[in-house]
């Protein structure tokens, strides 16, 4: 993480919930996209924990992710 991502707050990032996120309000994943990395909450939970990765590492995941999405029987 470099310094000026270290200095942004939760509130200085523009949050959006993830198209996968239920409907009914069970499964609310919030995605805000820094400067260098991505940052990840729980909606229900805004002021709780945020886990903070790499654009590369977040890159990774929504790439294994989609992969077994798609090979999810419908």
């Amino acid at each position: 993480m470099s310094s000026n991502e270290s200095s942004i707050t939760t509130s200085d990032l523009r949050w959006f919930t993830s198209s996968y996120s239920g409907a009914e309000g069970g499964q609310c994943v919030e995605v805000a996209d820094g400067t260098s990395a991505v940052h990840i909450r729980d909606s229900k939970a805004a002021r709780g924990p945020v886990v903070t990765v790499s654009r590369d590492a977040w890159a990774g995941f929504l790439g294994l992710a989609s992969a077994e999405t798609s090979s999810c029987p419908t």
